[in-house]
């Protein structure tokens, strides 16, 4: 294995340091690697540390640099900031050659067009011998050490549960503090499922499915049923119909209904353990569905991907770049009186939401959302505005079993009537006693 860096930063590596901004990082990265370090401990960063790197520019012009690294530091939730030293006797390499045996080291064409902390699963050095650009004696001066297949989750857990009168329990007994709520999210797998919104999502290799056509999901659907969108004010409600139909969003359903949650853990996926996850945040950084901070992250979905990739979060005159004026178009087409004062910061931010119950769906599973900013990524562990814990759930079956003597179940927690059917025809089948 080995870590890819790639920056559009002019001369970037010219320095000793540099920071990731942390949702670019396992970008174009295999999924069974990118599962490994979903959560960031010391033995993780260690592992990570230990690898080759190769350090390259966007495009195909200027030279890469072979190296390691001397320093992994995690910047609060949002970054990454790596030192790092090139092999002292290996020159600048033309990139026509590392070109030339890109498939080799798992690099695709387009992944040369982002910046972004890749981990290959390949052997970098292994290949650059092969190919005569290093020698036996370019060896790194660190040790490779081995990546464990099973490195220990230190994210905060609240124990396992096998009955809904455990789960109950423990619910109960949790920490509640004055001014904070707490919401529920059940993952069915908690081995493999991420705090990532369906838009987000990667294939097995890292590439994003559907992020890039963000704009183009978000019209084709209204274009194809525009009849269903008649009685949403705005871009928010626009998406969480979106989200009821399964549509990628940047939303991510929470519930304040933790029942529901533990529904959600146990539906699918039995032979697996699921979980729950517990998100607690202060009332006041709870947004409601008519905010302008709402408004500014809803309309991201709006914006073509050139757009996006052209905003500067470091400009002082941040509101005067195209893509934020054209933001605020879209913005201002559903708030005539909308003054262009958007902040950087809160357009990178993942804020919790209270929508409408526009549908019976959303009334009875209680939801709420998580809707994220630009690039934004909700750590495995928690950020410093919302605190994540988690309740590991085993004995699904019976759980659900449970569940439907509190009329918990697939009729009532998606209230369509072909579920109803489902329901009922499956509960009064006929079974040999």
């Amino acid at each position: 294995m080995y870590n890819l860096f790639v920056t559009a930063q002019s001369d970037a590596w010219d320095q000793s340091f540099y920071e990731f901004d942390r949702s670019r990082f396992l970008e174009f990265t295999n999924e069974k690697i990118a599962n490994k370090f979903k959560i960031l401990n010391e033995q993780r960063l260690a592992s990570i540390q230990s690898l080759p790197c190769l350090f390259a520019y966007e495009g195909k012009t200027e030279d890469v640099r072979i190296g390691y690294l001397t320093s992994i530091k995690l910047r609060g939730k949002s970054s990454i900031l790596i030192e790092y030293e090139f092999l002292p006797n290996v020159p600048p390499i033309p990139y026509s050659i590392i070109d030339g045996i890109a498939p080799l080291l798992d690099i695709r064409n387009w992944e040369m067009s982002r910046t972004h902390w890749a981990i290959k699963d390949e052997d970098l050095i292994k290949r650059l011998i092969a190919a005569s650009v290093l020698n036996d004696n370019q060896l790194l001066p660190v040790s490779r050490l081995q990546i464990s297949e099973n490195l220990p989750d230190r994210s905060p857990q609240s124990g396992t549960v096998s009955t809904v009168k455990g789960f109950i329990e423990k619910v109960i007994k949790s920490d509640r503090r004055y001014a904070w709520e707490v919401f529920y999210r059940g993952h069915s797998d908690k081995k493999n499922y991420k705090l990532e919104p369906s838009l987000f999502r990667k294939d097995k290799d890292g590439n994003y499915k559907y992020l890039e056509n963000e704009h183009i999901l978000y019209r084709e659907m209204i274009v194809s049923n525009s009849s269903d969108f008649y009685s949403d004010e705005n871009t928010f409600d626009r998406l969480v119909r979106m989200q009821h139909y399964s549509l990628p969003t940047r939303l991510l359903d929470i519930t304040s209904n933790p029942l529901i949650a533990l529904y959600f853990a146990c539906k699918s996926n039995v032979k697996e353990d699921g979980e729950v996850i517990v998100f607690s945040l202060k009332r006041d950084q709870i947004k409601y569905f008519d905010s302008d901070t709402v408004s500014c992250l809803a309309n991201l979905a709006r914006l073509n991907k050139s757009d996006k990739d052209a905003i500067d979060f470091t400009k002082e005159d941040f509101n005067e770049q195209p893509a934020i004026e054209h933001l605020t178009h879209f913005i201002r087409a559903e708030k005539p009186f909308f003054q262009p004062i958007i902040s950087a910061l809160d357009m990178k931010r993942i804020i919790c939401v209270k929508g409408k119950k526009s549908n019976n769906r959303i009334t009875f599973q209680s939801g709420a959302f998580l809707l994220f900013g630009h690039d934004s990524v909700l750590a495995e562990e928690g950020t410093p505005e919302i605190e994540v814990t988690r309740i590991t759930v085993s004995n699904k079956a019976s759980i659900l079993k449970e569940l439907d003597l509190l009329n918990i179940n697939e009729s009532t927690v998606f209230p369509y009537i072909e579920n109803s059917a489902k329901y009922v025809a499956k509960k009064y089948e006929f079974q040999v006693i």
